[in-house]
């Protein structure tokens, strides 16, 4: 994969910039302390913050070698390259990530989570079911398994089971079902033949409204090549372990798969674990979360309206109040 250069940056607009540089912004400002980009795509999330705190540091993780040449350039143009360190990780990898670099705490970790407009508009990638492209849709180029690996060798009952929880796919049993037909002719290489597959395996009613039929095929298959719900799983927990007191997390979900999860884990960190029938709550029992958000918050109108990829976005954030015992 080559990366952009200067002349071809691709457009990028972060979600919910000023939203996010707010949440976090509090325990970012001392001099030398610490925030993880645990996605850091195209750089947006960590160049606001880079110019709103001059002491900060940042280290950035990306799995994706297209992403992190694009973003250490927009860093450096920016001229903030000596105070971001940029690392070949997933972000489940965070920890090992900080002990290499001898981090023992941080004071912040954003989670922007999701496929990136630089993987989205890059047709080669595989991303996008609007233009016909190698079945890939690998975050990591690197990686071992593609899409077309998912298509042509699941088992129907398992690549149901994909579509059906990773992309909330009513007619999966059915996609699959053609799917293994298909295939059995011919493996599938290419995404305008799977998305038309897919478009012509829903009933005409349903493909009226909802957007494109085979969005949620793609969003499934795009989650199980790159295991992102597993991946956030391990992250999540791993990112509130790392942080000091005081310091403070901000995830962006796209989908509600992921929102899911950083709810039920932000609010069990924010729960009393006192065992019940105790006449008092008991401190070593306590809450090590206190919740920023109140749910998932959206983006404005306005914002929508400029960045339609922003519609479905929602964050979540929580501040560190004490070490766990």
């Amino acid at each position: 994969m080559s990366s952009t250069g200067p002349a071809a940056a691709p457009v990028h607009v972060s979600v919910l910039l000023d939203r996010v540089t707010e949440l976090l912004g509090p325990a970012c400002a001392t001099e030398g302390a610490v925030l993880v980009d645990a996605t850091l795509g195209l750089a947006g999330h960590t160049l606001a913050m880079l110019a709103a705190h001059p002491g900060l540091r940042v280290v950035g993780l990306d799995r994706d070698p297209d992403a992190r040449a694009e973003a250490a350039r927009r860093i450096e143009a920016a001229g903030h390259a000596d105070r971001v360190t940029v690392v070949p990780a997933v972000f489940d990898e965070l920890p090992e990530v900080l002990d290499r670099l001898g981090i023992d705490e941080v004071h912040g970790v954003l989670f922007d989570l999701g496929v990136s407009s630089l993987q989205l508009d890059r047709p080669d990638r595989g991303f996008s079911y609007s233009t016909d492209a190698p079945l890939d849709m690998r975050m990591d180029p690197g990686a071992p398994r593609t899409a077309a690996d998912v298509v042509n060798t699941y088992a129907p009952a398992d690549l149901a089971r994909v579509l059906r929880v990773y992309g909330e796919e009513r007619f999966a049993s059915r996609i699959a079902a053609v799917i293994q037909r298909e295939r059995a002719r011919e493996p599938f290489t290419r995404t305008a033949r799977l998305a038309e597959l897919v478009r012509e395996s829903i009933p005409a009613a349903t493909r009226r409204t909802g957007g494109h039929p085979a969005k949620r095929t793609f969003q499934a298959l795009r989650i199980e090549v790159n295991d992102e719900l597993g991946a956030l799983e391990r992250a999540l927990p791993a990112a509130i372990d790392a942080l000091a007191v005081g310091g403070r997390v901000a995830a962006l979900t796209f989908h509600s798969l992921e929102d899911r999860i950083v709810k039920q884990t932000l609010a069990a960190g924010a729960a009393d674990r006192t065992p019940p029938g105790l006449p008092v709550p008991l401190p070593e029992y306590g809450p090590v979360l206190r919740l920023l958000t109140r749910g998932g918050e959206a983006p404005g109108a306005d914002e929508t309206a400029g960045n339609p990829r922003a519609a479905s976005a929602r964050v979540r954030a929580a501040e560190r109040i004490r070490r766990a015992t």
